[in-house]
């Protein structure tokens, strides 16, 4: 099929997969830790969040940028009314997920169902209520069902793999593979490891997206070049971060140009991970354009060129969203 004829499904509707533009896959627009909605301490104004949503929104098309996937799943502040009203304002294009995780983020009713001992759902369990939000709609609370997620996204407890997330992932595993989304992990422990949870279920490796392959643990253990050769996407997603977790953007910059030359630059995905708004933590507070302004010219400054930015920004999400 081409790539004309391939549609991605965004907050406002199917849109072929050509118009996406300059992609940034892993973003958050409202994040609220799950119970802060509640907390008596915490202020969730609508207006102000729309307001603030709306001008880095906007600040990212001035950049260049055409779409934003919101890759929170379902359960961290999303709001597909809101998002879709920032879509027809702002004019980027918002993809937002389903899934869940890491186990310890996830309600009482996610990991105790009614059994006796209480066990984690099943994998298939997870499957049907992922699978129900791309085919169905995503669930707005007491309300209805709105468009259809474009992404299946979910985390692994940071220590490593607990049963409860093997089963998430399994489960987003099988939502891709029944719907044609794709899957987005971040890893816990082990990223070749999770991935492999993952290619387990026989999705096909270019339709699975490793997320936080520029932490240090990660670039240590090989994960960023294994991940690539195993025909996943690497995600470079916390850039404009340098902390004692992450590399700087130097560091991710020579990464890059590493899988530039090592034949993965259509494996590449980059983004900021940034918080538009934060509830219950701190967020990460950059610019959606920060990519675009400033770890670009670090890319062509050590000799990255320009069509290899243009595959990394514009045609390997738009291959990575788009229906097969």
């Amino acid at each position: 099929m081409s790539v004309e004829s391939k549609t991605v499904n965004t907050v406002l509707g199917p849109v072929p997969a050509d118009e996406l533009g300059v992609v940034s896959v892993h973003e958050a627009l409202l994040s609220v830790v799950p119970g802060a909605e509640h907390a008596f301490d915490i202020t969730i104004d609508r207006a102000d969040v729309f307001g603030t949503l709306a001008a880095k929104l906007r600040d990212f098309r001035a950049h260049g940028g055409g779409t934003l996937v919101d890759s929170t799943g379902m359960f961290h502040g999303r709001d597909v009314p809101l998002y879709e009203a920032l879509s027809r304002t702002t004019g980027v294009h918002i993809v937002a997920s389903t899934g869940q995780g890491p186990e310890e983020m996830l309600g009482g009713y996610f990991l105790t169902p009614q059994t006796d001992p209480p066990t984690p759902w099943p994998a298939e369990k997870f499957a049907g209520l992922f699978t129900d939000e791309v085919t169905q709609g995503m669930v707005v609370p007491r309300v209805e069902r709105r468009g259809a997620a474009g992404l299946v996204a979910t985390t692994a407890t940071r220590a490593g793999m607990t049963p409860t997330d093997e089963s998430l992932f399994r489960g987003a595993a099988r939502t891709a593979l029944a719907t044609g989304v794709p899957v987005s992990i971040r890893y816990g422990s082990d990223a070749v490891h999770d991935l492999g949870v993952v290619l387990d279920e026989k999705v096909p490796a270019h339709r699975v997206v490793v997320g936080g392959l520029d932490r240090r643990d990660a670039v240590a253990a090989g994960a960023p070049l294994e991940t690539a050769r195993r025909g996943a996407c690497v995600a470079l997603d916390h850039v404009g971060t340098e902390d004692e977790a992450h590399l700087t953007d130097d560091e991710r910059v020579a990464l890059v140009a590493e899988l530039v030359a090592a034949g993965f630059g259509n494996r590449v995905l980059l983004s900021c991970g940034a918080t538009g708004v934060a509830k219950g933590h701190a967020g990460h507070d950059l610019p959606y354009s920060y990519v675009l302004t400033t770890f670009v010219p670090l890319l062509k400054a050590r000799g990255v060129s320009d069509a290899d930015i243009r595959r990394m920004l514009v045609d390997n999400p738009r291959d990575l969203l788009s229906a097969p």
